[in-house]
């Protein structure tokens, strides 16, 4: 088979604060908005691979979501074990020291872990960690 990833989805609660952080901060490329105001998908994605695809949407918002389901998903949001997006770089440190000056919320400063991988770790506006490991 040849099958490869196309999106995949993670919430936002302020679609311009996300906007400003995948956009402006991490250099990712904004390739559709639809909708308005929290009820905004926003599709992006790095900057050269255009088949790479993330897609910010409004979290909990079907019918057939619960008011509990919503409750929980908003706590676990707000806790940072909802959602988690892994990517690499060629200069983790560096990488780091630019998201930090943009005042983007730290979890992790660069580390080597034990299983062979140097990375850092941040929270997006909607609470989604975001690891950075070195490529390589």
């Amino acid at each position: 088979m040849d099958i490869t990833i196309n999106a995949s989805f993670f919430p936002h609660t302020d679609p311009e604060a996300s906007l400003a952080f995948y956009r402006d901060i991490l250099g990712f490329e904004l390739r559709k908005d639809v909708g308005s105001g929290v009820m905004r998908w926003l599709t992006m994605g790095p900057a050269g691979q255009p088949d790479t695809n993330i897609v910010l949407a409004p979290p909990a918002v079907g019918p057939d979501v619960t008011d509990d389901e919503r409750r929980t998903i908003t706590e676990m949001m707000a806790g940072g074990r909802y959602a988690m997006l892994l990517l690499s770089t060629e200069d983790v440190d560096g990488t780091f020291d630019k998201i930090r000056a943009s005042g983007a919320e730290v979890v992790q400063e660069p580390t080597d872990q034990g299983w062979g991988v140097r990375d850092c770790a941040f929270r997006d506006p909607a609470g989604t960690v975001v690891r950075i490991s070195q490529a390589g």
